[in-house]
């Protein structure tokens, strides 16, 4: 009995502290300064690690460091100077190894496949899973990672597993009794509170510190926001500041319970890709949508899938072909503290959110753009490649053409068949094939 009365002692005193130093602050969005304590320590350990390691790591290793930038050098220069003096002449067979050469570089290192697995790191965060290329350095670094170890897994990964049970327990029951309600001006009220408070709780529980920017270009309503997709999580830090109704791919497991229960609350939709007429559906609920200037504005990733935080990939048209007026915001991680990168191919939900939670911090920053419209005689692929264009500058992100639907699917025709259009312009001279 004795020992039943101390768990019971220590538990309710552990519930205690978290709901009345952290969960309460979060819901209403009030910091106590214990986070910001918490970050100036991990900056300055992790700068005296950084330090330990230039000065215990060889001249000659610096080689490793020079691999982040690529494994091969290339030649970036276009089809016509690769292929200089042929404009006007017939095929010879030469040009074979141009095409060659282009081949195995592509099989060599790609600039797509690289976006779909995490980013490297300059310097060691002193995490297990980053360590990859570097080594033993030193008693004293050994001894702070051992450390580091016993703070992550014995320390925070139960107050975040507590705190994100919470939130996310709230957010399922909250959404749910708010969804009971018939449609009025107070539902759509008590929707937000829940949204608000549950998001806030859960970035907490990530030991989320986040940076937003020009908040005077906060997407207003009835307009259409669009966002650079890293993570999950990026809905979570979004809402933090402000609500959406959302747009997505229909998932399963946990994140499937989430999002049956928050389109009960709020008229989020969520699709199926594979399947046409749920396409449609969505183009005619986004323009039924932004038509009502009183809703809440829409949260859209129009790249479809998750990128490594290093680089924008093509934006889907469909979102651009509505009409409405387009909010741009950029999201950039700051990997040294945490990978926010969302690898779904290789990690579930539920093992993603304990690397997330294992991890020392999840730090961003936000830049909310000035918004844009759709140009006379502008197209919605180019309106498209616009929005994506400013975000990628904005955000200090890579801009690339491709589609990130190459994750899972296979290169199509079309990319080919442009490749073959430029080379054979090239072979006529006069631009007609």
């Amino acid at each position: 009995m004795e020992g039943a009365e101390l768990a019971g002692k220590v538990l309710s005193t552990w519930l205690t502290l978290v709901l009345g130093l952290i969960l309460l602050p979060s819901a209403f969005g009030v910091s106590l300064g214990i986070s910001e304590i918490y970050m100036k320590i991990l900056v300055k350990t992790l700068e005296w690690a950084t330090i330990r390691i230039e000065k215990g790591v060889p001249k000659e290793s610096g080689l490793k460091n020079s691999a982040s930038i690529g494994i091969i050098q290339r030649d970036e220069s276009p089809m016509e100077k690769g292929l200089s003096g042929l404009r006007g002449r017939d095929f010879e067979l030469s040009d074979v190894f141009y095409f060659s050469k282009k081949g195995l570089e592509a099989i060599v290192e790609d600039e797509v496949t690289q976006r779909f697995s995490s980013e490297e790191l300059v310097s060691w965060n002193l995490l297990t899973r980053t360590n990859i290329n570097f080594q033993y350095i030193s008693l004293r670094l050994t001894m702070v990672w051992v450390l580091g170890v016993l703070v992550r897994y014995c320390v925070l990964l139960p107050l975040r597993v507590t705190l994100a049970f919470i939130g996310i327990s709230l957010l399922v029951i909250g959404t749910t009794l708010v969804g009971q309600l018939p449609d009025s001006s107070l539902k759509n009220w008590l929707s937000e509170v829940v949204h608000l408070t549950c998001c806030r709780i859960c970035v907490r529980a990530l030991s989320g510190t986040i940076h937003y920017h020009n908040k005077q270009y906060r997407p207003q309503k009835g307009g259409i926001c669009v966002a650079n997709h890293t993570s999950p999580i990026d809905v979570l830090i979004l809402t933090t500041d402000g609500c959406y109704a959302m747009v997505g791919q229909v998932h399963g497991g946990l994140m499937g319970i989430i999002q049956r229960a928050m389109v009960k609350a709020c008229p989020h939709v969520w699709f199926e890709r594979s399947e046409m007429k749920d396409r449609h559906l969505v183009t005619k609920r986004l323009k039924e949508h932004i038509a009502d200037k009183k809703k809440l504005p829409i949260l859209i990733f129009p790249e479809g899938t998750c990128i490594n935080n290093t680089s924008v990939m093509m934006f889907k048209k469909g979102s651009f072909e509505i009409g409405g007026t387009i909010h741009p915001v950029a999201i950039k991680y700051n990997p040294q503290f945490g990978d926010a990168f969302w690898n779904s191919s290789k990690y579930n939900m539920v093992s993603y959110l304990l690397r997330m939670m294992t991890s020392w911090a999840i730090v961003c920053d936000v830049w909310y753009m000035p918004p844009m419209t759709r140009e006379e005689g502008e197209d919605a692929v180019q309106f498209a490649n616009r929005v994506k264009s400013a975000i990628a500058v904005q955000g200090g992100l890579t801009e690339l053409p491709w589609d990130g639907g190459l994750k899972r699917a296979k290169v199509k025709d079309t990319f080919k068949e442009e490749q073959q259009k430029n080379y054979s312009k090239m072979i006529v001279g006069n631009g007609s094939l």
